[in-house]
Formats: C-alpha cells, sequence, structure tokens
C-alpha cells in the first residue's frame, strides 16, 4: 500500500508536534519521551517513504516533491538528534508540522515524473550530495537563528516564564548557530565547485543565486569573526542567503513541474 508508510508518519509527526504544543506552558514541561517516541517513528517511517518513492526500477525521481521531502527528512533528523543534547522546543514543532504538511501534499497532489542515473556520474553524485548537505545545515543555522532571536527578545524583556525555561543559554544557542553556518557555507562552496564540469552558463538563474547565496555567507562568517557580527545583522544576512539559495535549487524546479504543467 502505497500510503500507508507515508500516513503513518504523517500522524507520527502530528503526535510528536501536539506532544509538545499542548504542554508548551506547562509546568513540568512536554513529556518527551512521548515526543521523541513519536518522531522516532516517524522520522523512520518518512525515510521508509522517500526509498520507495525515490529509487524506483527505472531510476532515481527526484521531482519536486521527492527533492523536498527529503530536504525536510533531513532536518528533521538533524534537529531531533541535535535537539537530545541542545534543546530546541521552538523548533521540533515547526520542523514536524512542515514535514506532516509535505507527506500530506504527497498523499493529495499527484507530482511528475523526474527520473535520473545517477549510478552512471559519481562526479555528479558528489555535487549533489555537497549541494543538498550545505543547503540542510544552512537552512539548519537559519532555524537557530530564529531560536537565538527569541531568547535574545526573552532576555531583553525578563521574562523566564513558560516555554523560556526549556531553551538553550544564549551563548550556547549562538555558538551552535554559528557553527552551522561555518559548515554549510564549506559546504556550499565545495558543491560550487565540484558543480563546475557540470555548469554550461554561470550567469543561468542557478548558478546565479547560489554563487550570490555563498557571498553572503562568507561575508557573514567574516563579520562575525573579524567584527563581532550577531543579532539582527546576522540573522538578515542569513535569511537573505537562504531564500537566495532556496530560489536557486528549487525555483526552476517549482516552475518547470508546478506553474507549466499547470497552466
Amino acid at each position: 500500500m502505497p500510503t500507508l508508510f507515508p500516513a503513518l508518519a504523517l500522524l507520527a509527526y502530528l503526535v510528536a508536534t501536539f506532544a509538545i504544543v499542548l504542554r508548551l506552558f506547562h509546568p513540568a514541561g512536554p513529556n518527551f519521551k512521548l515526543v521523541f517516541g513519536a518522531a522516532t517513528l516517524a522520522v523512520v517511517l518518512h525515510m521508509l517513504t522517500l526509498t520507495d518513492a525515490i529509487f524506483t526500477t527505472e531510476g532515481q525521481n527526484f521531482n519536486l516533491s521527492n527533492v523536498s521531502s527529503l530536504v525536510c527528512w533531513l532536518i528533521t533528523l538533524s534537529i531531533t538528534l541535535t535537539s537530545l543534547r541542545t534543546p530546541a522546543i521552538l523548533l521540533l514543532p515547526l520542523v514536524y508540522t512542515f514535514a506532516a504538511v509535505l507527506l500530506l501534499t504527497t498523499l493529495v497532489v499527484p507530482s511528475s515524473v523526474q527520473i535520473q542515473h545517477l549510478q552512471h556520474s559519481p562526479g555528479l553524485i558528489a555535487h549533489i550530495t555537497l549541494a543538498f548537505t550545505a543547503y540542510v545545515v544552512l537552512l539548519m543555522a537559519t532555524l537557530y537563528s530564529v531560536q537565538v532571536a527569541y531568547i535574545s527578545y526573552k532576555l531583553k524583556h525578563k521574562d523566564f516564564s513558560g516555554v523560556s525555561r526549556f531553551l538553550p543559554p544564549l551563548m550556547q544557542a549562538e555558538n551552535l548557530q554559528f557553527r552551522l553556518l561555518a559548515a554549510g557555507t564549506l559546504l556550499l562552496a565545495l558543491g560550487l565547485l565540484s558543480g563546475i564540469p557540470y555548469t554550461t552558463n554561470w550567469l543561468e538563474h542557478k548558478s546565479l543565486l547560489s554563487s550570490l547565496a555563498l557571498g553572503i555567507f562568507i561575508l557573514l562568517c567574516w563579520g562575525h569573526a573579524r567584527l563581532g557580527w550577531r543579532g539582527k545583522t546576522a540573522i538578515t544576512l542569513t535569511l537573505t542567503g537562504t531564500i537566495l539559495l532556496t530560489l536557486a535549487y528549487f525555483g526552476s524546479r517549482f516552475v518547470k513541474e508546478v506553474l507549466l504543467n499547470r497552466f
């Protein structure tokens, strides 16, 4: 039954989300055993869904729906594992809800097929792997920058009630944010370099936007290391770079697979 795994994963993500949200302001906090139990089940079922959708008998199906779901799964898995050491109570409901929405989309919206045969091109596999990993790490850095902004806001207003009790210290969250940013920037640079043999036009929107995003992330890393950039400056530049990278990765796919097919 092709809909069984995504339906069960969707249900498990919703259980994990509601287990957090409904007890967010409870004195004892959320039931983390229930949260991580449901999240673990959801992540495993989501992985099985992706395996069945991407790896077909004809080749690898990397359509927009599958690529989006793969990125979402990687982020969900990474933040779930990271949250075992660094509290991420604000981020978990966001990523679980987004994963549930994507799974619901795969269940109700038909998608096109984009078959590739990556096994014949090891260099292209390396390029795609680096690009995907960079995007996931930089998205995580963006999410953690939002959490840093929230913690900073609470500290400025001396509000330590409710959900604030389950947040990490500001410096710890900020250090993780910039470590992710530095790692993602390095991976993105390597991804663009590995893609040179497959790039015919650097003015094409994907290459141009990716290069602009890389420039913004490099500028932010330099500004943080040399000038101590943080706070609103860091968040603004991180969001700008992430938006450019998202448009580069998914903009043309959305136009070709959704808009053009519809009209």
